[in-house]
């Protein structure tokens, strides 16, 4: 599907046909959005451009170092848009060309923050002066979704926190849970790094325009801000990570505590029916009830063995 917002006028008017390339001029266009685009709406893109735009493969085997580029006519810049898939986070990459002020993206599923633009862009069309200006206003969206979605890592920090102060049962589920959550935060971050890298190439662009300054700068400074904030989230799910393991190793150190103890308990008591166990003729044998005194005497010694471990702390 094609997206083509071009100016009329003071308004900003959607058409979803390619063949209206043909009556529109260049430097009425704004934004060029291609939503899992057919051959067709593609290459109609890229001949009124008059540059190629990056297909999706293209755009994934590009190094996260390399993710901004430029010709002699167009700007080409690369990013993955995150969003939550269950416990998991899905990446969607998306690609960003600019013609002059004209601006196209390349995306194979809807997201949110282009719905979201697309109604803003008609209902106030002179904020829009360009596609520049369509472009600081997705990254700006996408920086507010991923700081949404930081939120929400930090809300499932807390409750993994309560559970644990709750002394609620922690197991391995309880860890691979808060290993998925590690994961989370740094695909999370890398992400970020992404954009402030995007941003900072653009920045150096000399087809960049100066007037967008203030604005690119503060994307700069809330990028920085949340990768600082992801490092915090990091940090204390190690944390986390490292009390779950401890108590799970006091769990364990305990139940051997007890078995232990119970071994030695039960030692004296074992030694001596082992030696009256033996077939041969022992003191006090020919009593009939020997047998009672024999169980006096290991009860004694079982409950002066506690005795003494209780009396030194040592239960």
């Amino acid at each position: 599907m094609i997206s083509i917002f071009y100016r009329r006028g003071a308004e900003i008017i959607v058409s979803q046909k390619e063949t209206e390339f043909a009556a529109i001029g260049k430097n009425e266009v704004l934004w060029i959005d291609l939503l899992s685009p057919t051959g067709d709406e593609k290459r109609a893109t890229e001949a009124f451009l008059g540059t190629e735009i990056q297909s999706r493969a293209q755009a994934e085997e590009i190094e996260s170092s390399s993710r901004f580029s430029e010709n002699e006519t167009a700007i080409f810049a690369n990013t993955n848009f995150l969003s939550p898939a269950g416990d998991e986070m899905a990446e969607d990459a998306v690609s960003f060309t600019i013609v002059g002020g004209t601006l196209a993206t390349l995306r194979e599923i809807p997201l949110r923050s282009f719905t979201s633009l697309q109604r803003r862009i008609q209902a106030r069309p002179a904020q829009y002066e360009d596609g520049w200006t369509i472009f600081t206003s997705i990254m700006d969206q996408r920086i507010d979704l991923d700081a949404d979605i930081i939120e929400l890592l930090d809300k499932e920090t807390t409750q993994f926190s309560k559970r644990i102060n709750q002394k609620e049962d922690i197991n391995e589920d309880f860890l691979l849970d808060i290993n998925q959550l590690q994961e989370n935060a740094m695909m999370v971050r890398e992400n970020i790094v992404d954009k402030q890298r995007l941003i900072s190439g653009i920045i150096k662009s000399d087809r960049y325009p100066d007037r967008l300054d203030a604005k690119f700068s503060v994307l700069l400074q809330d990028t920085s801000s949340l990768i600082n904030h992801t490092n915090f989230t990091f940090e204390r799910l190690e944390y986390l990570q490292d009390t779950a393991v401890g108590l799970i190793n006091l769990d364990q150190n305990r139940i051997m505590k007890i078995f232990t103890f119970i071994s030695l308990l039960l030692m004296p008591a074992t030694l001596v029916a082992s030696f009256y166990g033996m077939n041969v003729k022992l003191p006090f044998g020919d009593f009939d009830f020997a047998w009672l005194g024999l169980l006096g005497v290991m009860a004694l010694i079982v409950v002066g063995a506690w005795w003494i471990f209780h009396r030194k702390q040592m239960l």
